[in-house]
């Protein structure tokens, strides 16, 4: 069977590359840095696909369609968003992998949207170009990766509770595939952030310690806990991407994790906090 071996939890800031200058030098290379120490680690696993749990912008799907949750089966590029130092490229799509967990979860109950063609948008380009493409690179071999978009950027916001059932259901549905393949997960999102309104530039460094603790300790139900209100107020529009850490948290099923970054920084308009999810290698 595959098997869940690993995740992270990273941003996906598009100013960092729209304004690569803005911060100052050492807080921009700790940022940068984070990524390549995310990606480093994810060489060293030696993974075969990693599946990425992203949010759509209101850029890829909108007001005709707007999926609770979707997942790309079939031919991928992107990002539909492409800006410096992220360009638009073809991406190698895990396509057995992908309709395996869609075919399963709707034996299942979870009725998933598939997109048989599709193009991502940064929440799904960043952490591929910067950590799944660069550990590519670092071991020599091709490492495929999987699209998974949440209802977490705009209203109707998936729940909570639907979010970590989803990520239940996708950790099912590996441990159901027959092959050997190691497999990672990237929730892709946060922290705080204000997108579109008059507070974007804002970081809530209080709010953004908080979920990080959370996240350290492995502790989804807090998170969860956390009403939608208090989070568009204390963390702002963006920080409703939490429901994507939520299914990666549920999906990797952890024993531990470590921070590897967090860098308020107001001049890139978020909170990016960098964490990695590990398994004990004895379990997987």
């Amino acid at each position: 069977m595959a098997t869940i071996v690993s995740g992270f939890l990273v941003p996906h800031d598009p100013i960092m590359f729209v304004a690569p200058d803005a911060p100052a030098k050492d807080i921009a290379d700790k940022a940068w840095g984070a990524y390549e120490t995310c990606a480093v680690h994810l060489a060293d696993l030696d993974v075969d696909t990693v599946i990425i749990i992203g949010n759509d912008h209101y850029m890829l799907f909108g007001t005709t369609c707007l999926p609770q949750y979707c997942i790309a089966t079939g031919d991928l590029d992107g990002p539909l968003d492409q800006m410096p130092g992220l360009k638009r490229q073809l991406i190698p799509n895990d396509e057995a992998l992908a309709t395996h967990i869609a075919t399963h979860g709707h034996a299942d109950g979870f009725d998933w949207a598939v997109a048989r063609s599709f193009t991502t948008d940064h929440s799904f380009s960043i952490p591929f170009q910067k950590i799944v493409q660069r550990a590519s690179e670092i071991k020599g071999k091709e490492i495929k990766a999987i699209p998974v978009y949440l209802a977490s950027a705009v209203d109707p916001f998936l729940s909570m509770q639907r979010s970590q059932q989803l990520g239940q259901a996708i950790a099912k549905a590996v441990k159901a595939f027959k092959g050997d393949e190691r497999i990672a997960v990237i929730g892709s999102g946060g922290i705080s952030h204000w997108v579109g309104t008059k507070e974007s530039g804002t970081v809530n460094e209080d709010f953004d310690r908080e979920i990080l603790a959370y996240c350290l300790s492995l502790d989804e139900a807090s998170i969860m806990a956390l009403s939608d209100e208090r989070i568009l107020s204390e963390g702002g529009n963006g920080a409703m991407e939490l429901r994507n850490f939520v299914c990666a948290m549920a999906a990797v099923e952890a024993d531990s994790s470590e921070l590897i970054e967090y860098q308020p920084v107001p001049e890139w308009v978020t909170g990016l906090g960098f964490v990695e999810l590990k398994k004990n290698p004895t379990k997987s």
